[in-house]
């Protein structure tokens, strides 16, 4: 962090809650903080919430929820990850990399192989230089009353575990994204 900023290292703490009032504490108050209401998607809160406090503020958030998907078929679990923010006079100084570390660690605990996220364009290389991979495949998402829709933002999977290995074939989320 700058030189102006607090010497005390940054550390993520488990959050019993993640309120509308934290998500602004981050981004601010705006209709749009994550610039995805355009895609009109209706999204799961997440129930695992990770967060980093600096100066008495919130300024990083990641969450967690487990979710069944199917791949070419076969029923299985991911660990969605979602939420994922960084105030943003505290971007650039890695705490996107922290705060995602430590939701990651503990997904590691929660039985599923995978974690999966969505995300803009624009942010693809930055969860790549995070160890996140691309899926090729389009992924079909639930929506109220029941309708199915291509997800229009790309889909990022992470293992893990050493060994695993995400399947080819088509993905759907039987569920609303998170």
């Amino acid at each position: 962090m700058s030189e102006n900023r607090s010497s005390v290292a940054p550390t993520v703490m488990r959050l019993p809650q993640y309120t509308k009032a934290d998500q602004e504490e981050i981004l601010g108050n705006s209709d749009d903080p994550f610039g995805v209401a355009s895609t009109g998607l209706t999204w799961l809160p997440k129930e695992e919430h990770f967060g980093i406090r600096h100066e008495d503020r919130l300024v990083a958030h990641a969450g967690l929820l487990r979710l069944p998907v199917a791949i070419s078929g076969a029923a299985t679990e991911v660990v969605g990850v979602g939420g994922v923010a960084v105030a943003p006079s505290m971007q650039g100084h890695g705490l996107a990399r922290l705060v995602l570390t430590a939701a990651l660690e503990h997904s590691r605990t929660m039985g599923p192989q995978h974690a999966l996220l969505f995300c803009r364009p624009p942010l693809v290389s930055l969860y790549k230089r995070l160890g996140w991979h691309p899926l090729d495949n389009d992924v079909l998402v639930e929506q109220p009353e029941g309708r199915l829709v291509t997800m229009p933002l790309r889909t990022m999977v992470t293992p893990l575990h050493g060994d695993a290995r995400w399947p080819s074939g088509p993905v759907r989320l039987p569920s609303l994204p998170m």
